[in-house]
């Protein structure tokens, strides 16, 4: 049984991938990357946002044309089922979000014909297709927040931590499968632990800390965090252990206090400025990563200034930016003062312009810096090596290290290299 397998979306989902496609090989089945070589195609959707949705359903016509046995996993899957079912009956299984616990018993009923037997989903199945160097370990599913925009609690449900041993344990099984950086995400992953403790306090200090002393591990590093949630000892902890990486995505989404109350943030201006310039103080050579909602509902030109000057003054090293996408079954969606999606892209296209110069500013001061850089690929031609510091994050959003080394380097391996220039969102060095 030969199988295609398309991942949509975010880490989280490529994660989940991941998985699935652990116990299809473990079955015995042969991954393919050409559709017309498949016996099935899987394709794990997203149905985030209205860009994301419009590419699950054309990636899902697209692949129908190859007239193979198609399932359809993920995000999408949860959200419309029964319209997927409805309007795509070529489709042989949708599989969605709740089925995975018993998705084995799936496969084994849609592929039985076979005799192939699949196991439960479980880490050590688990078929990375990225970095063997740089894994994703998810530590939590589901979001308490209800932010108002939002339709992740609606896909995922509430917030819920894996259990502490669990990831520990993950963490040395990939270790001893060549990782050196392991990168914790979850949809709010500052929560972690809340639900595990008498306390209700998030325990992910404890947890990088932990992560960190796993054998073969020199880096540890974590994703989506929301300000009202960064701890004292979460700080600590990374100004004081070398081996976490001085980095913090925290997606404050806007700054007007009047946007924030709309969107149903917790926290207002006052608490987000705070926090962010607490991390700047306390770990001065920390990169602070965030992402912005532009033109929601009721924003006015007024607000977006008030986020235009924020962003002039505190100088983010890394920011994405979001148009407002109207989502279904949000509180959002029926809010009055919708903005026309024209404004939208003009306020995008200004706070990005803006980011633009500030991040060539600051990758300038870069320059004559030596950065820890992991070894990530190597291209024979014009014999750059590309990696990544504690300054990168394994997404493709931030860019990466290109450099030149004397000496042959393995994929893998960590180098000093010493930053001579920068071009756009990357960095160009010479390893020491």
């Amino acid at each position: 049984m030969k199988i295609g397998f398309i991942s949509l979306g975010c880490a989280k989902n490529l994660v989940d991938s991941e998985m699935i496609l652990g116990i299809l090989k473990q079955a015995g089945c042969e991954i393919v990357s050409d559709p017309e070589a498949a016996d099935a195609i899987f394709i794990n959707t997203c149905g985030f946002i209205e860009s994301a949705k419009n590419e699950t359903i054309n990636t899902i016509k697209e692949m129908s044309e190859y007239n193979k046995k198609l399932i359809v996993t993920g995000c999408y899957a949860k959200r419309y089922k029964e319209k997927l079912l409805k309007e795509m009956p070529f489709i042989d299984k949708v599989i969605t979000l709740a089925d995975y616990p018993k998705i084995h018993l799936i496969l084994n009923d849609l592929f039985s014909e076979n005799h192939l037997k699949f196991s439960p989903l479980k880490y050590e199945n688990r078929l990375l297709t990225t970095s063997r160097f740089s894994p994703y370990v998810k530590i939590g599913e589901g979001c308490n927040n209800n932010c108002t925009y939002c339709a992740i609690p609606l896909i995922r449900g509430r917030f819920k931590s894996k259990p502490f041993n669990t990831i520990i344990e993950e963490s040395k099984f990939l270790a001893k499968q060549g990782a050196k950086e392991i990168n914790l995400i979850s949809q709010d992953t500052s929560r972690y632990g809340s639900d595990l403790t008498i306390s209700k306090k998030s325990i992910l200090h404890e947890l990088v800390s932990e992560v960190s002393k796993v054998p073969g591990i020199e880096m540890v590093r974590f994703l989506y965090l929301y300000p009202d949630e960064i701890t004292d000892d979460l700080i600590e902890e990374v100004k004081t252990n070398p081996k976490i990486a001085s980095y913090f995505d925290v997606p404050i989404q806007h700054i007007s206090d009047r946007v924030l109350k709309k969107m149903n943030r917790r926290g207002d201006s006052k608490l987000i400025k705070n926090i962010l310039d607490k991390i700047r103080n306390e770990i001065p050579e920390a990169i602070i990563r965030t992402t912005y909602i532009v033109g929601f509902p009721g924003e006015t030109e007024a607000d977006f200034e008030e986020l235009y000057q924020f962003t002039e003054k505190f100088k983010f090293d890394r920011l994405g930016v979001f148009a407002y996408s109207k989502e279904e079954d949000t509180p959002a969606y029926k809010m009055p003062d919708q903005v026309s999606e024209s404004i939208k892209q003009e306020r995008l296209d200004r706070i990005m312009k803006l980011q633009n110069k500030i991040s060539r500013k600051l990758n300038k001061q870069q320059i004559n810096k030596i950065h820890k850089t992991l070894v990530e690929n190597y291209d024979p031609e014009t014999k750059f090596y590309y990696g990544r510091s504690y300054a990168f994050a394994p997404d493709d959003i931030d860019g990466m290290i290109v450099f030149q080394s004397e000496k042959a380097l393995e994929i893998g391996d960590f180098v000093n290299v010493k930053i001579t220039t920068s071009f756009g969102y990357d960095l160009i060095g010479d390893a020491l």
